[in-house]
């Protein structure tokens, strides 16, 4: 059985989240302080945490960050009051893999759980090895050059789509779609700043001729085979 660990200090929001995620048949433990939900996620075996980003006693975002230095496995989706752009971001660069904000609609909210459970449903296929980059799915792990590098979540997934496409252009509806499970972020600049990271960890920002990300302007990013 999925087991899913909710992290909300308001028991309107827990009470009702809590039963919907029972009635779709997974195993929910709720926890209401920050303290509490870290020590649960880094002790026991947890498939989704549901993180409310103002948790007493420790927020969300420092909840995300140890709890990621300490599993890549463990599926995250953020909770916030707050919808700035300048928090989402920070949200996803702390780890979250997913974010709503509230108020929310529970038919959308059980959406994003069941589609990020998809994508974090283990082992997404064999080992994929491009222009000297090689991503191996099972260990969640990323080597440019024959070096592991460490990549942030999204970072990841967003190499994992390019190489999966590897000599082809993927759109950025499509990488929008896939990696941040079809939120509405067109105008916003999470796309490109993302890409900026991940092609700054790769060692991706000498001349444009030697990249291995080309980036189609009004259309997309492509992966070169050679």
């Amino acid at each position: 059985m999925t087991a899913v660990l909710l992290a909300e200090d308001d028991e309107a929001i827990a009470a009702p989240l809590s039963r919907a995620l029972g009635r779709e048949g997974y195993d929910v433990t709720v926890e209401q302080t920050g303290p509490e939900a870290l020590e649960r996620a880094l002790e026991e075996d947890y498939d989704l945490l549901i993180l409310d980003l103002g948790l007493p006693g420790m927020d969300g975002l420092e909840v995300c960050r140890q709890v990621r230095a300490h599993s890549s496995e463990l599926a995250v989706l953020m909770l916030t009051a707050r919808t700035d752009e300048v928090d989402f971001v920070v949200g996803l660069d702390a780890g979250a893999d997913d974010y709503v904000g509230k108020p929310f609609r529970l038919a959308e909210l059980m959406a994003r759980v069941r589609a990020l459970l998809r994508r974090r449903g283990g082992p997404e296929g064999s080992v994929v090895e491009v222009a000297g980059i090689r991503l191996e799915p099972a260990a969640r792990r990323v080597l440019v050059n024959g070096t592991e590098v460490a990549l942030a979540n999204k970072e990841y997934e967003l190499l994992r789509v390019l190489l999966e496409h590897a000599g082809e252009v993927v759109s950025r509806d499509a990488i929008l779609s896939e990696v941040w499970g079809g939120m509405d972020l067109r105008g916003s600049k999470t796309l490109d700043m993302h890409m900026s990271w991940l092609r700054r960890k790769i060692g991706d920002e000498g001349p444009v001729a030697k990249r291995r990300i080309t980036t189609v302007r009004g259309v997309g990013f492509r992966i070169n085979t050679d």
